[in-house]
């Protein structure tokens, strides 16, 4: 099959034939459909993260199941499935609470040591990033990464659900647990931020402000359930929503990206009582300054919170059925997310727009067999 694989910290994609292994245990053979960009892809193809390479990157993925291995019990040959970026064990203490993202036994799920790769190159075994590797025509995943869908859900806009939507969607719900009338910020309007906005405009908040320093961006956060915006790259973001707000600050402060000014700016516009959400990767070191008392945006007497959070503590068997849902009944945009779909050749090109240009999300998509 035919993969885009990095070699190396700061290397291109490279477009190789890859073989890939048959299924064994519980292990699932994905024919790939759709693939996101993620950002989170191209830190790991950038950054010195510990990730070891060769790899097959990718972690947005939707498509069909065409074998399964002959201890998989969840999965069928048929199913269109969407995989998830977490990977829970199944059996520990948070995965039997519906804690997935806290999982202690991830590396239950990979092959063991005497087994082949599941993926090899010309040089031999090539990994995959959070057992995935999505920039590929097939996969070969975990069952318990997986979770059948509705049929009639499109694949481009089904592989974002896996991280995208899942991260932006359940750090309202699941975390927040965003309530009718609470007032939200959202500091960064790409993917998971926009998902944020919308899923926050389900719940019921009547304030939602979007931030980002690019005008198209903000006229995304509008169609996406935006009540106001600010571009923080033309105004001082934390009197802009002191303005919007009458200076009563808002409940939520939701940061999508990794820069710990961003981080200042978010806790800054809190009302009391309101807590930061940190959901954008930050550089390894990096710091948010934190005032106990006393002071503007001071925790103690304003009772405010700071909370990091991970795929928007996503329960996928749950939440990822529910997102299909919303969208198949009108009530989720996920269109709109889709700016471009793109081959598996073109990823270094889209990837060098992305940083550029205001796109919701490019997909890679693949034809059937």
């Amino acid at each position: 099959m035919r993969a885009a694989v990095i070699r190396g910290v700061g290397r291109r994609f490279e477009i190789e034939d890859v073989t890939v292994d048959d299924p064994i245990d519980h292990e699932v053979l994905v024919e790939v459909r759709a693939s996101g960009l993620c950002h989170s892809d191209i830190t790991v193809a950038t950054t010195d993260m510990g990730v070891p390479m060769p790899s097959v990157l990718g972690h947005e993925i939707a498509g069909v199941v065409i074998a399964v291995g002959p201890a998989v019990t969840r999965i069928r040959v048929g199913d269109h499935v969407v995989a998830a970026a977490l990977q829970p064990c199944g059996a520990c203490r948070a995965c039997l609470r519906g804690k997935l993202w806290a999982c202690t036994n991830p590396g239950a799920l990979d092959r063991h040591a005497e087994a082949d790769p599941r993926l090899t190159g010309v040089e031999g075994a090539v990994g995959q990033l959070q057992g995935l590797g999505g920039f590929a025509e097939q996969a070969l995943i975990h069952e318990n990464q997986l979770v059948a869908i509705d049929p009639r859900m499109p694949f481009e806009q089904a592989s974002l659900i896996g991280c995208a939507v899942a991260t932006g969607g359940g750090v309202v719900l699941n975390i927040a647990r965003v309530e009718p009338g609470d007032s939200v910020a959202v500091f960064g309007c790409g993917g998971v931020g926009l998902n944020a906005i919308q899923v926050a405009s389900l719940a019921g908040a009547t304030r939602i402000i979007g931030v980002d320093v690019q005008p198209e961006k903000l006229d995304l956060a509008r169609k996406f359930g935006a009540t106001d915006t600010v571009d923080s790259s033309r105004v001082d973001v934390v009197k802009a929503i002191a303005e919007i707000t009458e200076s009563a600050g808002v409940d939520h402060s939701f940061v999508m990206v990794g820069v710990p000014s961003v981080g200042d700016s978010a806790l800054a516009v809190l009302g009391r009582g309101g807590t930061v959400y940190l959901v954008g990767g930050m550089s390894q070191g990096a710091e948010l300054v934190l005032r106990p008392s006393p002071g503007e945006s001071a925790l103690l007497p304003y009772q405010l919170g700071v909370r990091g959070t991970w795929l928007g503590a996503s329960n996928f068997y749950h939440d990822i059925p529910l997102y299909v849902d919303l969208y198949l009944t009108g009530r989720l945009n996920l269109d709109d997310l889709v700016s471009r779909t793109i081959g598996l050749d073109d990823i270094n090109e889209a990837y060098a727009d992305m940083e550029r240009s205001a796109t919701a999300r490019t997909v890679i998509t693949f034809p059937s067999a």
